[in-house]
């Protein structure tokens, strides 16, 4: 490939995605060919097979995953990057088990689709997989990049029984996120067991994990089989694992390392086939170090680590949650679901949500139950969710917006985020102070809290003069 330019192929309906990503990769010296339909690039790959295929989704006529699948066999060495706009857990599963090199959303950064063309290209090939039934998983609902990241994380794992470590504020659906791994999983048609290790006693949680014969402790009255034994062949969901003794902690150590152990009063051995997947909301490495939790388990757990986003890094898809859940709430009590206005969501998304996706749930349970009419309004907010007078929710929107876009900067990688925004700040509010002092300098000065001079200054280096 050194010694020719990379042959790049393209198939979407939407012509000006055809032009846009034809116009910057030969910008990027490739060559380009494109296609409306994935019909006629099967007929052109008769003739010989392109470097990399950029293919769309949802089109007219075969699908892009129909067309993935059809070239698993004929083109396997093929490095595929997969685009779409209905950028959902499903479609990212089925494109990384259908043999994708990488989904790609769209919106999508044009420079980071083309490093993705150079990676894909010095690539040696993508392994493909059979594709496996889908499940589907409503609740995890995201457009929001650190969302996609999520939703990659589980395509790229689908086919492996990895153990994973899922960290993440409480609320934020880790186990929503171990429900996917494994129902994606090679294991998928064997038991998802998920076990609290913070909600049940310290002195129970041996015996729930691992079981107990009969006559172990006082009241023992009969064999009882434990959470291991019952997650044989699937997946065993640990949540809150930092909360978890030391004693324990060593033997589940074991469990990991040997894959048996003993129930408590027992002494035969137990071998067990169990994948483990590990959520907290604690900083583990910081818990290591202050000796609160064993540094080779930690290791041990953390195989993949998937974060999960907390509700305020992903205020973008806050309408699409709160619509999902106030359906759900309509279902539970029975009546039609409550629609919600634009300002009323402007609010929601302005608020913080300490408590994540839960705490959205219930709000739209409550919102369903209080608000007297079919649509939700700003006046049914009550201030514990952001409701309140116009002028703070007014500060809350540009704050809120300012954050969408520090949030989709740093994860395409700009930064420092200042030198980007400062300017961007300044000229803004040099602009409207002009405006409404009429081109009055001094006066403009005075309500941006400078000194004529330093306006002057500004205006120069930001070419307003």
């Amino acid at each position: 490939m050194t010694n020719r330019p990379l042959n790049v192929w393209i198939v979407d309906d939407d012509q000006s995605v055809r032009w846009v990503l034809e116009k910057a990769l030969k910008q990027a010296d490739m060559e380009t060919r494109s296609f409306e339909r994935a019909e006629h690039l099967l007929e052109a790959i008769d003739a010989g097979a392109p470097d990399v295929l950029i293919t769309d989704v949802r089109m007219p006529g075969m699908s892009g995953l129909v067309l993935l699948e059809r070239l698993r066999s004929s083109c396997p060495d093929l490095p595929i990057i997969v685009i779409t706009a209905h950028s959902d857990l499903e479609n990212a599963v089925a494109a990384y088990k259908g043999g994708a090199f990488e989904y790609l959303p769209k919106p999508f950064d044009i420079d980071e689709a083309v490093e993705l063309v150079n990676k894909a290209a010095r690539a040696s090939g993508t392994g493909t997989k059979d594709l496996a039934p889908k499940a589907t998983i409503a609740s995890m609902i995201g457009q929001a990049p650190a969302m996609q990241e999520v939703f990659r994380s589980i395509g790229r794992l689908a086919g492996s029984s990895m153990t994973v470590l899922i960290t993440g504020e409480s609320g934020t659906g880790k186990e929503l996120v171990a429900k996917a791994l494994h129902d994606h999983s090679p294991r998928s048609k064997k038991s998802f067991v998920a076990l609290n290790t913070s909600a049940i006693a310290s002195e129970l949680l041996e015996s729930e994990l691992f079981g107990h014969e009969k006559g172990a402790f006082t009241g023992a009255d009969a064999r009882r089989i434990g959470r291991f034994e019952q997650a044989d062949g699937g997946t065993l969901f640990l949540d809150e694992i930092g909360d978890m003794s030391p004693a324990l902690q060593t033997r589940l150590l074991r469990v990991l390392a040997e894959s048996e152990f003993y129930r408590v009063g027992g002494q035969t051995p137990i071998k067990v086939d169990v994948r483990v997947i590990a959520a907290t909301n604690q900083d583990l490495a910081r818990a290591v170090k202050g000796s609160r939790f064993r540094e080779d388990l930690f290791h041990r757990l953390n195989v993949i680590r998937i974060n999960t986003p907390p509700l305020r890094n992903r205020r973008e898809d806050i309408p699409l949650l709160f619509r999902h859940y106030l359906d759900e709430a309509g279902k539970e009590l029975g009546a039609p679901p409550k629609s919600i206005d634009a300002d009323a969501l402007s609010v929601l998304q302005g608020y913080g949500w300490p408590g994540n996706v839960r705490q959205l749930v219930n709000a739209s349970r409550r919102l369903t139950v209080t608000a007297p009419g079919g649509m939700i309004t700003t006046d049914d907010i009550p201030g514990d969710l952001g409701g309140g007078e116009e002028p703070q929710r007014a500060a809350k929107e540009w704050t809120r917006m300012l954050a969408s876009w520090a949030e989709r900067q740093l994860h395409r990688g700009d930064a420092p985020l200042l030198e980007q925004a400062l300017p961007e700040f300044e000229k803004t509010l040099i602009e409207i102070a002009m405006s409404r002092t009429n081109g009055h300098r001094q006066e403009a000065a005075k309500l941006l809290g400078w000194g004529r001079n330093t306006l002057a200054r500004k205006m120069k280096a930001l070419h307003l003069d």
